[in-house]
């Protein structure tokens, strides 16, 4: 199955990319609730988080702590939350957002940052990604 998500790990699709491995890859959330919230994916698309084969869902879930701490050594923040919800595109994912406070995480705002924003918090949370920092 072809996804939004698929287009964008193939690169026909842009996008600010976060981080990358065999199995999964995670990029900046276009319209985010705050400011370094990445979208991690498996690179296999299949629409629901739960009917993932059990490796694809460990694979899934540890790179998407490898990328919160990343995210967290990046991004000023009390917490990184991770939510798993899964309407808006059928393709099995996770959110990472850094958050302030309880309303980062409902989903009821989005902001908007610029282009330039964007590639750079791309390029901080990937540095300690890459980095091995987090670990």
């Amino acid at each position: 199955m072809e996804t939004l998500f698929s287009k964008i790990i193939s690169g026909e699709i842009p996008s600010y990319k976060v981080a990358e491995d065999k199995y999964c890859f995670a990029f900046l959330d276009i319209q985010p609730t705050t400011k370094g919230h990445v979208l991690c994916v498996p690179k296999v698309a299949i629409d629901k988080f739960f009917d993932l084969p059990e490796a694809t869902y460990i694979q899934l879930m540890s790179f998407s702590r490898k990328v919160a701490l990343a995210i967290r050594k990046a991004i000023p923040c009390k917490r990184v939350a991770l939510s798993v919800i899964g309407l808006e595109v059928p393709h099995a994912h996770v959110h990472l957002i850094p958050l302030q406070s309880m309303e980062d995480a409902t989903f009821q705002k989005r902001i908007k940052l610029d282009p330039e924003t964007m590639e750079e918090t791309a390029k901080a949370i990937a540095a300690h990604f890459q980095a091995d920092e987090v670990l």
